[in-house]
């Protein structure tokens, strides 16, 4: 039974029934009945066919099992922000702009996500599924950790390597989106992607967000990354143009080898070699000078729905207009309700600011960057209190994963801060890689100040959400998050996550014990990276610490640490300091092997077969690579 409060309008004596809303009032000349419960229904003058179609209707009509106006739901998340890079999390020392009242060394450096929290609730042990962006979000989307939909790899690709992929969220995944449009919500999506767009063809969107329950799409199919803006730092473009440059130099000495060999007579062969080698080795060469622009225009654009709206992207201009589409999307459906989810592109490198906050921070370029996206948050609640809607909106705000400690050039830093707890973007097991911020906020509903320690789950959103909006969470799957709103209103004590699993790739690193009649959280790793140099909490010198080969270490016993005591994962514990160790790792064992038991052989999508680039698959606004277009500009 859908699980949400209906209002039955009956006009003109011809019944209806729709989803209770807020916002519209009914005409008092019309016999009209707003029913949630008999305690606090409210009855116009009925005829007695009225009456009659009322019995009925609550007869054999669904049976609601929370009363009041279903909320317009704001999912607000940051990419890449670290934990210890908020203020109410803890830190204390980036500047604040001259509007907050505060000094240079103001207590607040995110003024606008700490009113969030100070008005809200906020998860001190709030964990994403995956800690890198592409499986993270996949659970996100649809409550489940990402190995069970298949958004993983086995083979050292972590996330979606290039926009013309055939990998991707796959479209039998059921995503909050596609329940709560199904429920009456208007559904968009603001911001990045990042879970595949094509599977055979190029405009066959099969993992586009609109085929995943999104009516509205604005942003980037992929990610924003520093290849965008050929930054210092590189995901992909360095790695080529190096690979490109050694083929090419190879392809040359072979030019010349056959060259010399032909006019020496050591070689009896034709010129045919000579020519076909040393146009290979220009094109080589020439590919290798231009490979950075070509991946700008293959990766880096923004769409509109199926459209592309700019090839490349100017990313200077990509903040303001987000922030426009999403005014724009408030505005157009406040009489709600309304699912909107603003993917901030911050802060990922390029760590792209606008001029108004570069130089503002004692922290640097990703200083600047977190400021203006804390600036984004509060334009965006602005517009909800400007349009009256606040206190009939959840909002919610996190990051996908841990900050990247390993964003590094010289002696700057271009990633976040994990605060006290070890670990980095990329690492599955240990908290800095997983641990994130989780706030929310319901005025009226949900207590002002209220700070939650239990374990909870990006992927506690889905259910959340869809019991929210009285949709049903899928009985025909394994959903593994859980409907977190008692534990927020505070009318449940614990979480409903006894055990939580932590992957890395495909491989279970870590697993998570909490033991509610003792008050502990114990944590067992199973595999550890091999941080670099010897006593960093990081793999310096990388993009990302591995899962799995020579640099994982496999622990056997298990490393464990209570996480209630030692949230730093700094001291493991033994059977000597520690005399319930074997029972721990023993009940945590078995609770792995029942997890196990619930899983399903699925395609892995980021595996090599499916996240290679395929030019077929290549969305362009010309034909590729000459892709051009600002569509935005050309309507203005």
């Amino acid at each position: 039974m859908p699980k949400r409060c209906i209002q039955t309008l009956l006009y003109r004596d011809a019944p209806l029934k729709v989803p209770w809303r807020s916002g519209p009032s009914f005409p008092a000349h019309r016999s009209c009945v707003l029913r949630c419960n008999p305690a606090r229904s409210l009855v116009w003058p009925l005829s007695f066919r009225s009456w009659l179609a009322l019995a009925f209707a609550a007869l054999l009509g669904p049976k609601p099992s929370a009363c009041g106006p279903r909320p317009n739901i704001l999912l607000l998340m940051a990419d890449d922000l670290g934990i210890g890079d908020v203020g109410c999390y803890g830190n204390t020392t980036i500047r604040q702009g001259p509007e907050t009242g505060l000094s240079d060394t103001g207590v607040l450096r995110t003024p606008n996500i700490d009113r969030l929290a100070a008005d809200g609730v906020r998860l001190t042990q709030h964990l994403a599924a995956a800690p890198v962006c592409t499986p993270s979000r996949a659970a996100f989307l649809t409550g489940r950790y990402p190995l069970r939909s298949g958004m993983v790899s086995s083979q050292g690709h972590r996330v979606l390597r290039w926009t013309a992929v055939s990998g991707g969220l796959p479209p039998s995944e059921i995503t909050f989106a596609k329940i709560l449009k199904d429920r009456g919500y208007t559904t968009g999506l603001i911001g990045k992607w990042h879970l595949g767009l094509n599977c055979a063809s190029a405009n066959d969107y099969c993992h586009h967000p609109l085929n995943h329950g999104f009516d509205y799409f604005y942003g980037m199919p992929f990610s924003m990354m520093a290849d965008c803006e050929r930054w210092g730092l590189s995901e992909k473009r360095a790695v080529l143009e190096h690979r490109l440059g050694v083929c090419s130099q190879l392809v040359a000495l072979a030019a010349l080898t056959l060259t010399i060999g032909k006019l020496t007579h050591l070689i009896p062969a034709s010129w045919t070699p000579v020519i076909w080698s040393t146009v290979v080795c220009l094109l080589l060469f020439t590919t290798s000078r231009v490979v950075g622009a070509l991946i700008a225009h293959a990766d880096c654009f923004l769409m509109r729905n199926h459209s592309i709206a700019e090839q490349p992207m100017r990313s200077q201009r990509t903040t303001p207009l987000m922030l426009r589409e999403v005014s724009s999307f408030v505005k157009r459906n406040k009489q709600g309700p309304f699912l909107l989810f603003v993917s901030f592109l911050h802060v990922h490198t390029p760590l792209v600011t606008t001029e108004n906050f570069r130089g503002r921070s004692p922290h640097g370029l990703y200083g600047d960057n977190t400021e203006e996206m804390d600036w984004m948050v509060g334009q965006i609640l602005d517009t909800l209190d400007t349009e009256g809607l606040t206190n009939s909106t959840l909002v919610y705000f996190t990051s996908d994963h841990g900050g990247s400690l390993e964003a590094q050039s010289g002696n700057n830093q271009y990633g976040g801060w994990n605060g006290i707890y070890k670990g980095s973007k990329g690492t599955g097991g240990w908290e800095g890689g997983i641990r994130v911020p989780g706030i929310f906020r319901w005025p009226g509903v949900l207590p002002a100040g209220r700070v939650v320690h239990e374990p909870t789950s990006l992927m506690d959103v889905f259910p959340t959400v869809v019991h929210l909006a009285g949709g049903q969470v899928p009985q025909d799957r394994v959903v593994d998050g859980r409907d977190v709103l008692a534990l927020l209103q505070g009318t449940a004590e614990h979480s409903d996550h006894e055990f939580l699993m932590h992957y890395c790739e495909s491989f279970l690193h870590a697993a998570r014990w909490h033991q509610r009649d003792r008050g502990a959280v114990w944590k067992v790793h199973f595999a550890t990276p091999v941080f670099q140099p010897d006593g960093a909490g990081a793999c310096y010198g990388q993009l990302v610490c591995p899962c799995s080969g020579d640099r994982v270490t496999q622990h056997d016993p298990p490393l464990l640490f209570d996480l209630s005591r030692d949230p730093s994962e700094a001291n493991a514990l033994t059977p000597d300091t520690e005399p319930s160790f074997h029972r721990v790792v023993e009940t945590v064992a078995r609770a792995v092997a029942a997890h196990r038991r619930t899983l399903s052989p699925v395609p892995l999508q980021l595996d090599a077969a499916d996240n290679m680039w395929k030019p077929w698959l290549q969305p362009c606004c010309g034909r590729f690579p000459f892709c051009w277009c600002d569509r935005d500009a050309d309507a203005r």
